[in-house]
């Protein structure tokens, strides 16, 4: 199997909690990850429909079947269990005792809230990153088109299909999961309009123009896919080095393959001419670095910066002691203008450092203290 950088962090997490629940998108890998670190454990899966009956008509019962834990998978189908859970859990006092997954994270976090809070820690497992992929070649295309679900790298799985079948399951069934809503047609629309904004500022108004539906539906719906992890809001970087930055956040897709589906885009020559590049080229690096965080346990702290007069740092990464700016540039040949972002950052802030990720072949580092690193080095370059 791929080895997964998040591994450890989630070992460790079974070392101080006495449960541990692994969320992220469907098909990101839960299942495989948590059957191979506690292979000991018995593994249940709660999408069975028999297991489920049992669970949901007799909690007390299904649970007393496990004495020593178990990897319950997919439990928020089944949220009766989690007030036994919390009985167990009180008089075991035993790390490690139940792994959860689930793919849902609204409806498994309002369970654990309920009953399980002090007694979980929390591993949110994403597609793969570029470390994980471990590839030799350098095609960003085909990097973005792919996406890094698990299924389409140990299979070889056909890259259009998945992703097709992959937003259908998603809309028919796990919206219908979150909300009630009767016009999944628009609500696709939707989710395709917003693939079309990926690395840009958050137009709520122009979303629902678009889609033929009011503003509180568009906020609810962006919170929909925000708790289903189809998609992220980078937030603006707020300290008032100017008094016009822009406030509003941007959105981009914890899956690149999964934004450039919604957009039409279906292979690396597609992409190589579209007027989406750069953009899905933006998400794939800050992807990057939001992996190399969570899979390392470290708190999140991205975000970009922009003032009104066209001045902006793509990410800032927020190490609690110091903001590293960094600029995203697709293109393949450095050039003046893939430093003057983060040159006024410098000059504006004094900070010392800057990097800047880009689709070339050379690694720079100027006497300035910016520092050019090419995509395919970005796993390597230890920029945090």
């Amino acid at each position: 199997m791929i080895h997964r950088d998040a591994e450890q962090e989630l070992r460790l997490l079974a070392q101080q909690f006495r449960a541990v629940v692994v969320t992220g998108p469907r098909q990101a890998g839960k299942t495989t990850l948590v059957r191979k670190v506690f292979d000991a454990k018995p593994y249940v899966s709660l999408e069975n429909p028999d297991v489920r009956k049992f669970a949901l008509e007799d909690p007390r019962g299904f649970l007393s079947g496990f004495p020593h834990g178990a990897v319950l998978d997919e439990v928020q189908r089944a949220p009766e269990l989690f007030s036994y859970l919390q009985q167990i859990l009180d008089e075991r006092n035993e790390a490690g005792l139940f792994i959860l997954t689930g793919s849902n994270n609204f409806l498994l976090q309002e369970s654990i809230s309920q009953s399980l809070a002090g007694r979980t820690g929390t591993l949110f497992l994403l597609p793969l990153g570029l470390n994980e992929l471990a590839l030799s070649d350098s095609n960003s295309n085909l990097r973005i088109i792919q996406g890094g679900f698990p299924a389409i790298h140990a299979a070889k799985t056909d890259v259009g299909r998945f992703y097709a079948n992959y937003i259908r399951t998603y809309v028919e069934r796990d919206v219908r999961l979150l909300r009630n809503i009767s016009d999944l047609y628009a609500f696709e629309r939707f989710l395709r309009l917003c693939a079309g904004r990926v690395g840009q500022l958050l137009n709520m108004n122009s979303l629902a123009t678009e889609t033929g539906v009011d503003m509180k539906t568009v906020a609810s719906w962006i919170g929909i896919l925000e708790t289903s992890f189809v998609l992220f809001r980078l937030q603006p970087y707020h300290k008032n080095f100017s008094k016009r930055i822009v406030k509003t956040p941007k959105l981009y897709f914890y899956d690149t393959g999964l934004a450039a589906s919604l957009l039409g885009i279906s292979s690396a020559n597609d992409l190589s001419v579209s007027p989406y590049r750069g953009n899905l080229f933006e998400n794939l690096v800050v992807l990057e670095f939001l992996k190399n965080q969570i899979n390392f346990g470290k708190t999140t702290r991205l975000y970009f910066w922009r003032d009104n007069t066209g001045h902006e740092v793509d990410l800032l990464l927020d190490s609690g002691k110091a903001l590293l700016p960094v600029e995203v540039k697709s293109g393949k040949t450095i050039i003046h203008d893939f430093f003057s972002g983060v040159r006024y950052w410098m000059k504006l802030t004094g900070a010392p450092r800057a990097w800047i990720i880009y689709d070339g072949e050379e690694w720079q580092n100027r006497s300035d203290g910016c520092s050019v690193v090419p995509l395919r080095d970005l796993p390597s370059a230890k920029i945090v």
